[in-house]
């Protein structure tokens, strides 16, 4: 039986799927057009979607402007703080501009990420929103130049907000903050109080994010003709438990450091905690410091000297630019600027 687009029990993208014995994704891709799909498949989707009166209706209102417009916001991790910030950035933002905007947490899954884009261009989403670092492969770039060109053809528009910008021309905006000129900031800081032998506790080895921190670190040496310890740039994740894990494996290793530059301010928390746990004070026997600002950052004891990441306006620039854009335009790239906030974590060093 045709359901009406009236009707309460209105089709979903699974009954389109069950009609036409496919699954929900192959449906999405279908009506995304941003995978090739074969012409049997792609017939028996569209029969049952007349039939079942489903793409005809969503178009129907997105075209018409009837509902409510929608923003996309996609993130790998919904609890990280940093990206919770930037999220109400986006969420207030649109919210002022009249607009409804949908989360979507991919937990790193590209898979996911392709299909939630693809859904949100068949619905005619204003713009969807890609956030944080990520391995900057051939791979990465074909793929989101495909998805930027596939929004484009619908209307859409799409944002990179702190990930690495696409080859010239592609029709997509690019919102990124000073990441390597922030931790520069603050190695530079940390060296000027008389530290030489500083530890980095980074990210992942391939992670955009990771290596612009990273880059600032190895600049603010290069730049005082100091050459750091390779020892002393050790590797894991952006969480509390990366680097309580990671600081005590270099207190356990006997690593000669004065002071600690953490690439988040949540690997710093850890790292406090093992330095505590250690009988170690800071800043008296070590320094620390972090990146971000988050809120609590201010709260630890001592308060976390760190670098400062507009992330709330990040959003809330991702928002108004996305929804300036003229259709069709091509790449536009902004930049926000970072700043280091000094508290009480960073002193001189200890006497020897």
């Amino acid at each position: 039986m045709t359901r009406k687009s009236g009707d309460a029990s209105r089709s979903t993208i699974r009954d389109v799927a069950a009609r036409a014995g496919v699954s929900a994704s192959t449906v999405s891709r279908v009506l995304g057009g941003v995978y090739p799909v074969s012409a049997a498949t792609r017939g028996r989707v569209m029969r049952a979607v007349r039939e079942l009166d489903y793409v005809a209706d969503a178009r129907a209102k997105a075209i018409a402007g009837v509902g409510t417009p929608t923003l996309a916001f996609v993130l790998e991790d919904i609890t990280g703080p940093s990206f919770a910030h930037m999220a109400h950035g986006v969420e207030r933002e649109a919210t002022r501009l009249g607009h409804l905007c949908l989360v979507c947490s991919t937990e790193g899954d590209v898979r996911h990420e392709l299909e939630f884009v693809e859904m949100m261009r068949a619905q005619r989403a204003a713009a969807v929103i890609l956030v944080g670092g990520t391995a900057d492969t051939p791979e990465y770039r074909e793929r989101t130049h495909r998805m930027a060109d596939s929004l484009a053809s619908a209307g859409s528009r799409l944002v990179l907000c702190g990930r690495p910008p696409l080859d010239p021309g592609a029709p997509v905006t690019v919102i990124e903050y000073d990441n390597e000129g922030g931790a520069y900031t603050l190695v530079a800081h940390v060296l000027a109080q008389g530290h030489r032998r500083v530890l980095f506790l980074g990210g992942r080895a391939d992670h955009t994010t990771a290596l612009g921190r990273e880059r600032g670190y190895l600049a603010a040496h290069r730049a005082r003709g100091l050459t750091p310890d390779p020892s002393l740039l050790l590797h894991g994740d952006f969480t509390r438990d990366a680097g309580h894990r990671l600081m005590r494996q270099a207190l356990k290793d006997d690593l000669d450091f004065t002071a600690v530059v953490a690439a988040t301010d949540m690997v710093a928390a850890g790292a406090l905690t093992a330095l505590h746990e250690a009988g170690l004070t800071v800043p008296g026997d070590i320094s620390l410091a972090g990146y971000d600002d988050i809120p609590f950052a201010r709260d630890l004891h001592p308060a976390l000297t760190t670098v400062h990441v507009p992330y709330e306006e990040l959003g809330r620039l991702a928002v108004r630019t996305a929804l300036d854009h003229t259709p069709g335009s091509p790449d536009e790239h902004l930049l926000l600027g970072t700043h280091v906030v000094v508290r009480d974590s960073v002193g001189p060093p200890p006497a020897r």
